[in-house]
């Protein structure tokens, strides 16, 4: 049964899934979360579809019928994606709304079947969305540490402390976990025991909230500072190209491209080696969420709460594009952040508090 079992697809956090799935679709179901927003897309594991929103509510939904199989209150929000594996959820948790960071948290691991806790690792304000791989949890933390747990029982494997915030998820390629800081650095850390490889940046890259993704030898990460970065696999920075506003979004690998979205509106396509623009496309509003991409189409969605001025309901959409030439093929009314995780039948589109079911009509 296929799984997508970790924000990003796979542990170098492409976003890119061998699917074919084409619009255009059909609602077959929607579930509400709660009465806050969903910040991050589900994971999927065994036909359940796993996810969390702002005001901490967990849900298991089945994939096939949006039944809600259970869900689980916690007293955090939860402002990233969970990690699925061997029947174990693994779920980050910030503090109370309003998620200021004010209080300590933990990572909890959740019995898939029924939601029921197996243990909780305490750490700071945990934003990161956790990554399975090897026997281990890895994630980041408010506290300016990367973790790395054993996934069964939670033990503390290694960690390792940044000089600021590490509010992204990690990504893994080889032997090495890739994590960006607040402190304006990325690093490279030994995936065994959590030594420092290198770090590039010379603290001069900004916030870096986006998680990382890894491909063909090259690191990406995406900035606050409104840049988006490739570095070799060495460390050594390839290019950096500007865009015109803020850069949340991670960027999504396929072929020999990257998209990447920013709060100048618009997708950016990019030469993976170069940095060059192959095109971009102007959605009309903020980018915050990861681009996905699946058959040929990448697929984002538009922020309607991330402007600095007020709240644009209407802004709230979700594209999809033609990979090769950026030219619009589909449209949905809803969407936020990153918008959509698939499987050989279905389509699971996050909106702004709803997740949709869809399947391709005919």
């Amino acid at each position: 049964m296929f799984s997508w079992p970790v924000f990003g697809f796979d542990p170098a956090r492409t976003h890119s899934a061998p699917l074919r799935l084409r619009p255009p679709f059909r609602t077959l179901w929607k579930v509400y979360g709660d009465s806050s927003f969903i910040e991050f897309p589900p994971v999927l594991a065994a036909g359940r579809l796993f996810f969390g929103t702002n005001h901490g509510l967990a849900l298991a939904v089945q994939a096939a019928s949006g039944r809600i199989a259970w869900h689980r209150q916690f007293a955090g929000c939860i402002a990233s994606s969970p990690a699925v594996g061997n029947g174990v959820v693994y779920i980050g948790l910030m503090d109370p709304p309003p998620c200021s960071g004010s209080a300590p948290s933990f990572l909890a691991a959740l019995d898939a079947r029924d939601g029921r806790t197996l243990w909780r690792f305490r750490a700071g304000v945990i934003e990161s969305s956790p990554l399975l791989a090897g026997g281990r949890v890895y994630f980041g933390s408010w506290d300016h540490r990367v973790y790395a747990l054993d996934a069964r029982t939670g033990r503390l494997e290694w960690s390792f402390a940044t000089g600021d915030r590490v509010k992204g998820g990690v990504a893994l390629a080889g032997r090495t976990v890739y994590a960006g800081s607040y402190d304006g650095y990325l690093y490279a850390l030994d995936v065994r025991h959590g030594g420092l490889r290198w770090r590039a940046g010379s603290g001069r890259l900004g916030g870096l909230y986006a998680t990382p993704s890894v491909s063909h030898g090259r690191v990406f990460v995406s900035s606050t500072n409104g840049r988006v970065y490739a570095f070799s696999l060495s460390g050594a920075e390839l290019w950096s190209v500007q865009t015109g506003s803020y850069v949340y979004s991670p960027a999504a690998l396929a072929g020999a491209t990257a998209y990447v979205g920013s709060y100048d509106h618009r997708l950016y396509a990019l030469s993976q080696a170069t940095g060059g623009t192959r095109w971009t496309f102007d959605a009309g509003a903020p980018i915050s969420g990861a681009p996905t991409v699946i058959d040929g189409l990448v697929y984002f969605s538009t922020c309607g709460s991330c402007s600095s001025y007020e709240s644009n309901p209407r802004a709230r959409r979700t594209f999809a594009l033609d990979a090769a030439t950026g030219r619009l093929v589909w449209r949905f009314p809803d969407g936020e952040y990153s918008p959509v995780i698939g499987d050989q039948e279905r389509l699971y589109l996050t909106g702004f508090t709803s997740l949709y079911g869809l399947a391709p009509r005919g």
